[in-house]
């Protein structure tokens, strides 16, 4: 490549498109209330929206924070935390532990939450979150304006009112909340689940038929299912 090619400007966007500078324009995101504490002291909340799944098994997350927040040091002197899932009621509350510093008030006091006993880590969780997961950190990355905690996910805990009579967990039954462009939204409608694309109907068979099977996601009746690379 010449320099001429090198000092080329980028080709136009397709029509009705428009070329922004690079930027942090993933959303929704989810919003959560992670909690943290050191042993004799009192514990602090901290509104995350950089906070993602990173691994299955293990199961592994992390969380974004800027140095210059109250909890950064907090979680890295403690190496854990707990993340605490948010929804409708619990809105305003995590509003206010996003813009209120645990240097000049006690967001559990001031807010009305119950510190939640942790059963792995000695972070207490959010009692009134529908689900509390109680982290370990494995490993810190300093990225820049953020340092992104790494963590194992050493236990869940999950408010009994969204189980089933079958043992299920129903979580979007709790109004959970994601967080885009500054502003708070309630999960809608839903509009179709993981693998509803290739599933293909069931075929009706007449009375006295045998061995009726479905045909899903994973392959075809009586065949291997095929999976596809993505």
């Amino acid at each position: 490549m010449n320099d001429k090619q090198n000092n080329s400007k980028p080709e136009a966007p397709t029509p009705g498109k428009i070329s922004w500078k690079p930027g942090n324009m993933l959303y929704p995101l989810p919003v959560v209330m992670v909690s943290c504490g050191r042993e004799g002291e009192t514990p602090n909340i901290i509104t995350v929206a950089w906070a993602g799944t990173v691994c299955s098994d293990p199961a592994m997350v992390s969380i974004s924070v800027r140095k210059e927040r109250f909890s950064h040091k907090i979680i890295k002197d403690t190496g854990e935390f707990v993340i605490n899932l948010v929804n409708k009621p619990l809105v305003r509350v995590t509003d206010y532990c996003g813009v209120k510093s645990g240097r000049d008030v006690d967001k559990f006091k001031e807010m009305k939450l119950t510190p939640l006993p942790s059963q792995h880590v000695k972070a207490p969780g959010i009692g009134e979150s529908p689900v509390n997961l109680e982290c370990r950190v494995v490993d810190v990355k300093e990225l820049g304006s953020h340092d992104m905690f790494i963590a194992k996910v050493m236990g869940v805990t999950v408010d009994e009112r969204y189980m089933n009579d079958k043992g299920k967990f129903n979580l979007n039954a709790s109004g959970l909340v994601t967080y885009s462009h500054g502003e708070y939204f309630e999960l809608g409608k839903r509009l179709g689940s993981f693998g509803y694309s290739v599933k293909r109907p069931v075929k009706k068979r007449g009375p006295g038929s045998r061995g009726a099977k479905t045909a899903g996601a994973s392959g075809g009746a009586g065949k291997k299912s095929r999976r596809t690379k993505g």
